[in-house]
């Protein structure tokens, strides 16, 4: 499943054709303290579902996370429900020991070759430049918290007065962040889909909780995203009966909007509560 010249990412996310579908390894490193990373899982599903489309680029992937699984062998069943000109619709189920735990479903195409009129009226996120912010895991060491294994993965840096870690009164709960891979592996638009949920919960910066597992996760693949640094941002609105949506924007480092995200996911009591 891949050769020493593959980076950690494509390593990690790599899947080869099986009976019945794609096997893939998932990776204890992609682990959140609760389980594996769901924007993980899903760039591993993708993978085998691109391998199915027989297109460059995933376009809209929606998946519906049914249980957790775990690090070791799995399979992804694939199943093209439409091949046409312009996207193919793919579906995806991972299983383990024959149990369905991630259901997905995603157009795919060729982002290069998409053409028509555009109109966008929204920018990036005012940030200063990467190597004026602080490392997250830094501003988790000062705060007493432990950083989870799945983002020692990344490389993603905030600004000093990042209001994740409190925000006014009757302000969105929002993050809004610089990120790369730590190993210096350029972005594309598979990374994206693992790329708009490594950003902890913008929630999580300001109240107790044991986790936030998603229940949902969409991601729009805009563009291909220009080597170097992503900017990401995400806000948090509503938290209702222990269920909070988060919205989120991605952009390279040329000003492009690279992927749109939406996730709906479950917050869990803190531990002792």
């Amino acid at each position: 499943m891949g050769d020493a010249s593959e980076s950690r990412f494509e390593l990690d996310t790599a899947v080869e054709r099986a009976a019945e579908g794609w096997g893939c390894d998932l990776r204890q490193r992609w682990h959140t303290g609760e389980g594996l990373n769901g924007g993980y899982l899903l760039a591993v599903m993708v993978r085998a579902m691109l391998g199915e489309a027989e297109r460059p680029d995933p376009v809209t992937v929606t998946a519906h996370f049914l249980a957790r699984p775990a690090a070791g062998p799995a399979k992804v069943r694939t199943e093209v429900v439409k091949r046409g000109r312009t996207f193919t619709t793919v579906t995806g189920v991972l299983l383990q020991d024959g149990r369905e735990l991630i259901r997905t479903i995603g157009a795919f195409g060729d982002l290069a070759t998409q053409s028509g009129p555009s109109r966008i009226s929204t920018q990036p996120p005012d940030m200063p430049r990467p190597e004026e912010c602080v490392p997250f895991s830094d501003m988790l060491q000062r705060a007493g918290r432990r950083t989870p294994e799945f983002q020692n993965q990344f490389d993603l840096r905030l600004p000093a007065d990042s209001p994740w870690f409190g925000p006014k009164e009757g302000e969105p709960y929002e993050m809004t962040g610089w990120i790369r891979f730590r190993d210096g592996t350029e972005p594309s638009t598979t990374s994206a889909v693992a790329f708009i949920d490594a950003f902890p919960p913008a929630l999580l910066g300001s109240m107790r909780a044991g986790g936030a597992p998603t229940v949902e996760l969409t991601a729009h693949v805009r563009a291909r995203p220009a080597p170097g640094w992503l900017l990401g941002t995400y806000r948090t609105r509503v938290l209702l009966d222990g269920l909070m949506e988060e919205d989120g924007e991605l952009w390279d480092c040329e000003g492009r909007p690279v992927a749109l995200s939406r996730q709906l996911a479950l917050v869990l009591p803190a531990r002792g509560d």
